[in-house]
């Protein structure tokens, strides 16, 4: 490989959520982070060389782009993902959960019903929630170690609780599905027929495994284009979650209207100017990175595919479609969500997302993530098998 993804770089002493602030969310300090979805890997180098080049300017004023950056943001998207987007549709926020809140305050009114599809990102909740709106349940099937649609639910719900906007996490978080064109077009009838909004989180698309398509929502459903806000962002694809940049495409002129005011009311007025270089920058030039990438993570699921089934069978991997997660099934154990988190941090001292944040029917998993160095992975499988064979 051109690039090295096995380098085990320190991120302690660094301001990383992810790896300096055990202690202040109340576990122990020698815990081993595989939780919160950034990668272990440093950025691709085009990445690291605009910002160098970005740093070494010197000043850092209120700043925008011009076409050169949605260009960059159009080829991407149409030559990854066959979605042809137009330069109008484009709003930039800081992030994709920012994104959500204020769609759900553009898309709906206090008091409306909003529907998610557990078990799914967390963020999720807090958005309907926090903006007094109603969460409505349509919670995937789990059968055979394998997730699907409840579509019949999916329209009843929508009916009978007075849906006005629709989530959907495309590809879905946690459990790792890459929603098929057919699938997303029923979801895309029923929304129509019903005149609900769609809001489809696409953050993970550039993240599927051989074999799967990440097909975008408005690729599937046209017709649904003046009522369908589409998230993405570079964050998860090119590790910069830190630069706060993402790509907000709302085809129809009086949502995304809508959007824009509600964006404006928090106070928000622009990107930060590393943030667009990055995401520019990874466009451009991060593509034979990102292919290497994909590649190596692969691998990583492979590893950990190969080392369940050989050291710990009890525990079950169920196999994803796409994203850098594996979400693994621990209830053969029989233990409680609370003995289970037990086992995971105290035990095995490690640092997993408890499958019961992304809802109820996450009960008895645990969420890893895999962007990361080999080595980590088998440090972590090892002191997974240990705490496990302590029971």
């Amino acid at each position: 490989m051109k690039y090295d993804f096995d380098k085990i770089i320190d991120r302690r002493d660094t301001d990383s959520i992810k790896w300096d602030f055990a202690v202040e969310f109340g576990l122990p300090a020698d815990v081993l982070p595989l939780w919160v979805a950034d990668m272990d890997i440093p950025t691709a180098p085009a990445v690291t060389e605009a910002l160098v080049q970005r740093a070494r300017h010197g000043i850092f004023g209120y700043s925008d782009v011009k076409g050169e950056y949605f260009d960059a943001v159009r080829a991407w998207f149409s030559s990854r993902h066959g979605l042809e987007v137009k330069s109008d549709w484009l709003v930039k926020t800081s992030g994709v959960v920012f994104a959500l809140y204020n769609a759900v305050r553009a898309a709906t009114e206090k008091g409306d019903a909003v529907l998610i599809q557990p078990p799914v990102y967390h963020p999720f909740y807090r958005a309907i929630e926090d903006n007094g709106r109603r969460v409505v349940l349509n919670e995937l099937i789990y059968e055979n170690g394998a997730y699907s649609i409840d579509f019949e639910d999916f329209e009843r719900k929508i009916v009978t609780e007075n849906v006005k906007l629709f989530i959907l996490c495309s590809p879905h978080n946690p459990i790792g599905r890459v929603w098929t064109r057919e699938e997303l077009k029923r979801l895309g009838d029923i929304s129509s027929r019903h005149s609900v909004t769609v809001v489809s989180d696409e953050i993970h698309c550039d993240f599927t495994l051989s074999g799967y398509t990440h097909v975008p929502f408005l690729n599937a459903c046209p017709g649904m284009a003046e009522r369908t806000i589409l998230c993405t962002a570079p964050s998860k694809t090119f590790n910069v979650a830190g630069l706060q940049c993402s790509n907000i495409f709302i085809p129809g002129e009086e949502l995304r209207e809508a959007f824009k005011r509600e964006v404006s009311l928090t106070g928000f007025s622009g990107i930060n100017s590393m943030g667009l270089s990055a995401c520019r920058a990874a466009y451009e030039g991060g593509a034979d990175w990102l292919d290497e990438l994909l590649v190596y993570l692969e691998g990583n699921l492979g590893f950990v595919r190969s080392y369940l089934s050989s050291e710990l069978p009890e525990i079950k991997l169920v196999e994803p479609q796409g994203t850098y997660f594996a979400w693994l099934d621990f209830s053969a154990l029989g233990l409680s969500d609370e003995a289970l988190n037990d086992l995971i941090v105290n035990k095995a001292k490690l640092w997993l997302d408890a499958g019961n944040i992304f809802g109820k029917s996450g009960e008895g998993f645990q969420r890893v993530v895999l962007a990361c160095p080999r080595k980590t992975l088998a440090e972590a499988m090892e002191r997974l098998k240990g705490a496990v064979r302590s029971l």
